[in-house]
């Protein structure tokens, strides 16, 4: 039985799995401080249980995670306008406390498989390109729609997974893949029916954890090595202090005093012109 580590994440061990499941279905797992807080707990104490070897991170509900909770966010930014000007080295430091959990999944000396449905967006995508391995659903949404407005990936991972091309595909328009097109261009392994992802991505957890645990760590640190050995903390960098700017432009600023009075105008302005991340329903 899934048992609650603290209210927004749930925790089950067994067969050499953890499973941790974010639970803020309501939001449709938006990110939170205390979602993250509780998921770095939730690491820690899959990675203190010798009974398991691999971690499966996946959402409740109707979505993966559907990234920052916009509302949370730009009621801070109305804060900010109301107090002292901007700061872009204490933004970094607020910033660099959330990229350091997704890291916290790349650094895991357990492998971590994200499971991907509905929606994986905006940071939603940076918890899932910091696990190792993904599996989705085939009519999933994996995308970075504040690359329109009001963001840029902190995690950078989108340029390590997919390259150049494909990234600036991506990040030049805010668009989304399907499931299947994320297998297809290798940013997963592979994409299921969605009513067959929860036994195919346990499946490969599993299969992950028969190995021995140093085999697992050591395995997984050759390949991130070879990565952080590209530049990846000096990108990181740029992308976090990038995301405050993205932020206080003025159309960030806009985007902010928009979703503070209505958040579901504020993202279909945003989106309905490309008629995707379900503006297409409207």
């Amino acid at each position: 039985m899934l048992r609650p580590v603290t209210a927004t994440v749930l925790y089950e061990a067994a067969a050499g799995v953890a499973t941790l499941t974010l639970n803020r279905p309501e939001r449709l797992n938006a990110i939170v401080p205390e979602l993250i807080d509780e998921l770095d707990a939730a690491v820690t104490r899959a990675n203190a249980d010798e009974t398991v070897r691999a971690i499966r991170l996946r959402g409740a509900g109707r979505a993966f995670c559907a990234g920052y909770d916009i509302a949370w966010g730009a009621a801070a930014m109305l804060g900010e306008e109301a107090g002292e000007p901007w700061d872009p080295i204490a933004d970094y430091r607020a910033m660099s406390r959330y990229v350091g959990s997704y890291m916290g999944l790349w650094r895991s000396p357990k492998p971590v498989l994200a499971q991907i449905h509905g929606f994986c967006v905006g940071g939603g995508s940076d918890l899932a390109l910091c696990c190792d391995l993904i599996v989705c659903a085939e009519d999933c949404r994996i995308g970075y729609p504040p690359a329109r407005v009001w963001g840029s990936p902190t995690t950078a991972m989108w340029i390590y997974r997919l390259g150049l091309e494909r990234c600036k595909r991506l990040l030049l328009t805010g668009d989304a893949l399907d499931g299947t097109r994320a297998a297809a261009w290798g940013l997963a392994s592979e994409a299921v029916p969605a009513a067959q992802l929860d036994d195919a991505a346990l499946r490969l957890a599993r299969r992950v954890a028969q190995l021995p645990a140093n085999q697992l760590q050591m395995m997984k640190l050759l390949v991130n090595q070879a990565y952080e050995q590209m530049g990846l903390g000096v990108t990181q960098l740029v992308g976090t202090l990038l995301d405050g700017a993205a932020r206080h432009t003025p159309e960030g600023v806009a985007f902010s005093r928009a979703a503070s009075a209505d958040v579901r105008a504020a993202v279909a302005a945003r989106d309905a012109p490309f008629g995707d991340y379900g503006q297409e329903r409207r």
